[in-house]
C-alpha cells in the first residue's frame, strides 16, 4: 500500500492520501512525518523513504467537515470495498476502474449514485450500455455513503498497515 495516514494536529485520523500527495505535503511544510514506510522513492541525487503517517501542523476543525464526504475515486473505492460491482471480485485500486451505470454519453452524471467500481473486463463487457442492456447486474446500488473514510479505517483496523494501528486504535479508544 503506497498511501499515508493523515492525522489532525490533535492526532485524530482524518484522511488517507497517496504517497505523491504525502510527499507534496511534507515539502510544503504542512505536516510532520511521524512514521516512515520501508518503501523509497528516488530522484537523480537523493533517495527518500515514503511517509506512512503524517500529522498536520495546523488544526482542522472536523465538525465543519463531518457531514461532507468528498466525491473522489478513493472514496468510491472505499464505499465499494475495492470490489467490482458486477462480478464481485475484490481487486487492488490499480485493477479497478470507475464505471458510469448510466453512460455519460446518455446523460449519466458523475455522481455518487451513478458511479461504481468495476474491473477492466467487466467495464469493457458493459461498454457504453446500461447494466440491463448488457445483461449485467449490480451487486449493490450506488448511493451517497453515510460514513467518512477515517471511520471506515477504524472499522477495518485489522487490515490497516501496521504503522497506522497505533494511531487508529487510539482513536477507537477515544470513542468508546
Amino acid at each position: 500500500m503506497n498511501q499515508a495516514l493523515v492525522l489532525n494536529s490533535s492526532f485524530e485520523p482524518i484522511n488517507v492520501v497517496s504517497w505523491q500527495r504525502a510527499i507534496q505535503m511534507v515539502f510544503q511544510g504542512k505536516v510532520e512525518v511521524l512514521e516512515l514506510s520501508e518503501k523509497e522513492v528516488r530522484t537523480i541525487s537523493k533517495t527518500y523513504k515514503l511517509p506512512s503517517v503524517l500529522r498536520l501542523l495546523k488544526f482542522i476543525p472536523i465538525n465543519k467537515k463531518r457531514n461532507i464526504i468528498r466525491f473522489s475515486r478513493a472514496n468510491i473505492l472505499l464505499r465499494d470495498r475495492h470490489t467490482c460491482q458486477y462480478c464481485g471480485r475484490k481487486r487492488s485500486a490499480q485493477e479497478l476502474t470507475l464505471d458510469h451505470v448510466t453512460p455519460a454519453a446518455r446523460g449519466g452524471k458523475r455522481s455518487w449514485d451513478n458511479i461504481v467500481t468495476a474491473c477492466l473486463p467487466c467495464n469493457q463487457q458493459k461498454g457504453g450500455r446500461t447494466p440491463l442492456e448488457a445483461n449485467m447486474h449490480l451487486i449493490t446500488e450506488p448511493n451517497h455513503p453515510l460514513w467518512l473514510p477515517a471511520q471506515s479505517l477504524n472499522n477495518h483496523l485489522h487490515s490497516a498497515p501496521e504503522k497506522w494501528r497505533l494511531y487508529l486504535s487510539w482513536n477507537l479508544k477515544q470513542k468508546l
